[in-house]
């Protein structure tokens, strides 16, 4: 058994001169900017739009600081279903300089999954995961899970929200997801699951997910690929 991947140390980012940062949620979405989040298109907008939404959705949920960062940031190293990576991981030091070690090492979490070992049993106490980009496995603790399932049912849903062809194709096997992911999940995430109907469609859209402001911010990422299996679509 291993433990978590240690982050390599490195100085904090300078911000660039004439741009006042006042918050470590103010410098990531600056930090996201800087690096065309806001100009890669996704479900619902872009990318960055889809990140502050997730990021909203977690706040909505009293997710604790540290993880509405890491939903915000959780796209930074690529996932499993969108390997589109906006920083390496050898700079891994510069985003936890920026959210903090916490926060950047439930990003990297999410990012290293291979969900399509992880899925099945990550609810259970002890059961092993694998990183994607080491091929090394591990059992994580507890909160690291609950972590990667709220930040999964987050994620998720938004897509549900902002795309129609995803949400009949893969709705009902996300609900089948997030009903494995249960004893993870808080209470209001898991009733927000439920907006999911047995056919996959979202009962409602929440006004919240329609903002994209710094103040109601999110994160999560994903896209589609037929060639792989269903966990793989998940974004």
């Amino acid at each position: 058994m291993r433990g978590r991947e240690r982050v390599p140390t490195h100085k904090r980012p300078q911000v660039p001169k004439g741009r006042h940062v006042s918050t470590p949620l103010a410098h990531a979405e600056s930090l996201l900017e800087d690096l065309g989040a806001g100009t890669i298109p996704h479900p619902g907008g872009t990318l960055l739009a889809h990140l502050r939404r997730v990021r909203s959705r977690l706040a909505g949920w009293n997710a604790r600081p540290a993880l509405q960062l890491a939903g915000l940031c959780h796209a930074f190293y690529g996932t499993d279903g969108f390997p589109t990576a906006l920083l390496p991981l050898d700079r891994r030091g510069e985003l936890a300089g920026i959210i903090g070690a916490e926060a950047e090492s439930v990003v990297y979490f999410y990012a290293s999954c291979d969900r399509e070992a992880a899925y099945p049993t990550l609810a259970d106490e002890g059961s092993p995961f694998r990183d994607r980009f080491t091929g090394r496995s591990h059992a994580p603790d507890t909160r690291l899970r609950r972590d990667f399932a709220e930040l999964t049912a987050a994620n998720e849903l938004d897509l549900t929200d902002h795309d129609p062809a995803f949400c009949d194709r893969y709705g009902s096997d996300l609900l089948a997801l997030f009903t494995r992911f249960r004893p993870l999940l808080s209470a209001s995430a898991w009733n927000d699951c439920l907006t999911l109907d047995f056919t996959g469609r979202p009962r409602h859209i929440r006004i919240s997910d329609t903002s994209s402001g710094c103040a109601d911010g999110a994160g999560g990422s994903g896209d589609h690929d037929d060639d792989h299996d269903d966990h793989d679509h998940y974004h």
